[in-house]
């Protein structure tokens, strides 16, 4: 009986819950009939997972994640026994991180050239895997370009917003020019990476990640909120998510006496001075800080929310969103999102017809275009079900799944054929 090719999937962590779109991703792969083994370079780092992951069959094993004293003798051993097998292999492989080395001066360099030793000697055999993919460019690329150059296994992977903007060009040159394809999330990232290419060009696929529309439904085209009217945020606390300019357009509208309550999810590295820029704006009582939550409460967050509000910029290190989720959540929950012109957001949102976009950094736009959506009746009218048609038409993960399905089992079926 002839066994089905295997897809292993290389993960920066699993599960997260910040990535919910590529544990979505797996399931929908899984329903058509898609076999995949998951690698995961770090074990989960949150306390529980979205119900989804559950429902998930893959395998999945871990990468020692840290260089060590109790992981650096596990690695060295079992890279030492693949050198023995596959020592022109290995010397390739070794000859690559060298170069990546001298670009970057990155110690991780051999830490990934080990994790892929690793996962080829102790994870690969007997486990079906004829193609590797990587999400995120950076770490899992890595991992899977010399996972390839040390087993023969051809790999891809999909670059999201990060991963692509803080990454050494030529490091993320050499990984486009080794694998069979790219996929990425954005038309904008796209073309940043069609214009990043160089000779020979693999194929370069633009599938936005979309949602699973069934769980983000049930809403009520509420056109008319009264005071105190209710803000919502969903967001990880890092720079490139725009959140001081937030509190301060918040803060504005608390100084023209604007009734709100206003709360945030989630969590992050600038947890503290976040916190503190809210003391300093007199904020307390008026934010709600609730940390992560799970699908069923951010849903009833949604359903309690007057508008959406992200203030996206880009960080000092090049690092920017994609098409945040969470707008694409709230626009098929029936809230009106405020957001800005940041990246590929406006491939999302088109200022008033599927939501306000303003400026990045101007708190007062952000604060205006707060208030219109929570006053304008008309504006609010029209914004509400085109937002939720525009994520029914073109954000539905299960029709999204298609093209990458289709574009994995091609390279299945390439390779085990």
């Amino acid at each position: 009986m002839n066994t089905p090719p295997v897809l292993g999937m290389i993960l920066k962590g699993y599960p997260r819950i910040s990535e919910t779109f590529i544990s979505n991703e797996i399931l929908l792969l899984e329903t058509l009939g898609i076999h995949i083994h998951i690698i995961s370079m770090r074990q989960p780092r949150e306390s529980f997972s979205h119900a989804s992951i559950r429902q998930i069959r893959a395998r999945v094993d871990y990468l020692p994640e840290a260089l060590t004293l109790a992981s650096l003798p596990v690695l060295l051993s079992f890279n030492l026994q693949l050198a023995i097998k596959r020592p022109n292999a290995c010397s390739t492989a070794l000859k690559a991180a060298l170069r990546r080395f001298r670009r970057t001066r990155k110690v991780a360099t051999f830490k990934h050239l080990l994790q892929a030793g690793y996962l080829v000697e102790k994870i690969l055999p007997g486990s079906g895997i004829t193609h590797f993919h990587a999400h995120f460019a950076h770490s899992p690329t890595s991992v899977a370009f010399y996972a390839s150059l040390l087993s023969g296994v051809p790999f891809s992977f999909t670059a999201h917003a990060k991963d692509i903007y803080t990454s050494h060009p030529e490091q993320l040159q050499e990984k486009m020019r080794y694998a069979r394809f790219v996929i990425t999330c954005t038309e904008y990232n796209r073309q940043y990476l069609a214009g990043l290419a160089n000779s020979p060009t693999p194929p370069i696929y633009r599938v936005y990640h979309g949602i699973d529309t069934r769980l983000f439904s049930g809403w009520s085209q509420n056109t008319a909120p009264a005071p105190p009217y209710r803000i919502l945020t969903i967001s990880r606390l890092t720079a490139k998510k725009g959140l001081p300019t937030v509190f301060k357009a918040l803060g504005m509208l608390r100084d023209r006496g604007i009734p709100f309550r206003h709360t945030l999810i989630g969590d992050g590295d600038d947890s503290e001075s976040l916190r503190r820029l809210v003391q300093v704006l007199h904020l307390e009582t008026l934010t709600a800080w609730k940390g992560t939550l799970p699908h069923g409460a951010v849903v009833r967050q949604f359903r309690d929310a007057d508008i959406f509000v992200l203030g996206c910029e880009i960080a000092a290190n090049g690092d920017r969103d994609g098409i945040p989720n969470v707008c694409v959540e709230s626009m098929a929950m029936g809230v009106p999102v405020v957001a800005t012109t940041v990246s590929a957001i406006p491939e999302l949102i088109e200022s008033e017809k599927t939501g306000l976009l303003v400026e990045p950094g101007n708190p007062g736009a952000l604060a205006d275009a707060m208030l219109r959506l929570l006053t304008d009746h008309d504006l609010r009218t029209r914004i509400i079900p085109a937002a939720a048609r525009q994520v029914q038409e073109n954000f539905d993960n299960r029709r999204l799944i298609q093209w990458p399905a289709a574009l994995y089992q091609a390279a299945l079926t390439a390779t085990s054929g």
